[in-house]
C-alpha cells in the first residue's frame, strides 16, 4: 500500500529541494486551477514513485519520477506530441509513397519529429487517424490486448434491417480470418436503396467494416471513422489536423493502461 510522506521522509527524499511544485505540475498537465490541484493532493489522490503524497509544496522532478493521479500516470514529455487528423479519401495511411500518391506527410508536413500514425485507414476510407511520436503510447493504442473501440459511420448499398444489425452484434459473421462481432450497430437513416449506420468495434483488422457488411450483402459506399477510444473527430475538416490537449492524451493513455 502506498503511504504518505512524513516530514522526515520528505527531507531525505531526492528532488524535493528543487524541481517543480506538485500542484503546479498538475495544473500544467491539465487537472484544473492551482487550487483544484491542491485539493487533488490533499485528498490523497496523487502518488510519486508509488508513494502517496498529501503535503502541499512537495517538489518533484517529472523527468525522473513517476507521478500518478487516481492511478493513471501523468505524461509530461514536452517533446511528445499527439495529433488527431481527418484523412480524406484517396490519401494513403503512410508517411511516404514511392508512387507519389498523397500520404499523411502531405497533410502534417515535417513539422513534428519522428511522428507516426497509430493504425491505418484504407485508401477510400475517411476520418480519424491518431498520430504521435510517443512510442509507448502508440504501442499500447495499437496492441490488440487493449481493444480500443473505434466508431464508424457507414453508408451502405441497400436497406439493411434492424434484425441484421442486431445479429452482427449478438452472433457476428464468419470471415476468412475468423468470427467477428460488432460491439454496437445502429441505423441512423435509411431510404429505399441505402442506409446509414453507426458501428462500434474494437478489431483493427484490415478493411474490417467493409468486409463485415460485404459478407451480409450490403457493400459499403462510404466509410468515415469518427472516434478512437475517447478521442472524437468532431468538426475537424478533411485534410486538417489538431494537436490533442493534455487532458485528451491522458484519457487516451488511461484507456490503454498507461
Amino acid at each position: 500500500m502506498p503511504h504518505a510522506y512524513s516530514h522526515a521522509e520528505k527531507a531525505h527524499h531526492d528532488n524535493y529541494d528543487e524541481g517543480i511544485r506538485l500542484q503546479k505540475l498538475l495544473a500544467q498537465a491539465g487537472f484544473g486551477s492551482r487550487r483544484k490541484c491542491e485539493e487533488i493532493i490533499t485528498e490523497g489522490r496523487v502518488e510519486v514513485d508509488g508513494e502517496l503524497v498529501t503535503e502541499l509544496g512537495t517538489r518533484v522532478d517529472p523527468s525522473s519520477q513517476q507521478i500518478r493521479v487516481d492511478g493513471s500516470r501523468i505524461r509530461l514529455n514536452n517533446k511528445h506530441i499527439t495529433l488527431a487528423l481527418n484523412k480524406p479519401k484517396k490519401v494513403l495511411s503512410t508517411m511516404d509513397d514511392p508512387k507519389g500518391r498523397f500520404t499523411l506527410r502531405d497533410i502534417v508536413g515535417d513539422k513534428y519529429e519522428r511522428i507516426f500514425h497509430m493504425g491505418r485507414l484504407d485508401y477510400e476510407t475517411e476520418g480519424l487517424i491518431l498520430m504521435t511520436n510517443d512510442g509507448e503510447l502508440s504501442q499500447h493504442v495499437m496492441h490488440p490486448r487493449y481493444e480500443v473501440k473505434k466508431t464508424y459511420i457507414a453508408t451502405l448499398d441497400g436497406r439493411i434491417s434492424g434484425n441484421i444489425c442486431r445479429r452482427l452484434v449478438s452472433q457476428g459473421v464468419n470471415l476468412d480470418d475468423g468470427l467477428i462481432r460488432l460491439d454496437n450497430c445502429a441505423i441512423i437513416d435509411s431510404s429505399r436503396d441505402q442506409a446509414i449506420v453507426k458501428v462500434v468495434l474494437h478489431s483493427g483488422k484490415n478493411r474490417i467494416v467493409r468486409r463485415i457488411f460485404g459478407a451480409v450483402g450490403f457493400p459499403v459506399r462510404r466509410l468515415v471513422r469518427t472516434q478512437i477510444g475517447p478521442i472524437k473527430l468532431g468538426d475537424l475538416k478533411p485534410g486538417s489536423y489538431r494537436v490533442l490537449s493534455q487532458t485528451e492524451v491522458r484519457s487516451l493513455a488511461k484507456e490503454v493502461g498507461l
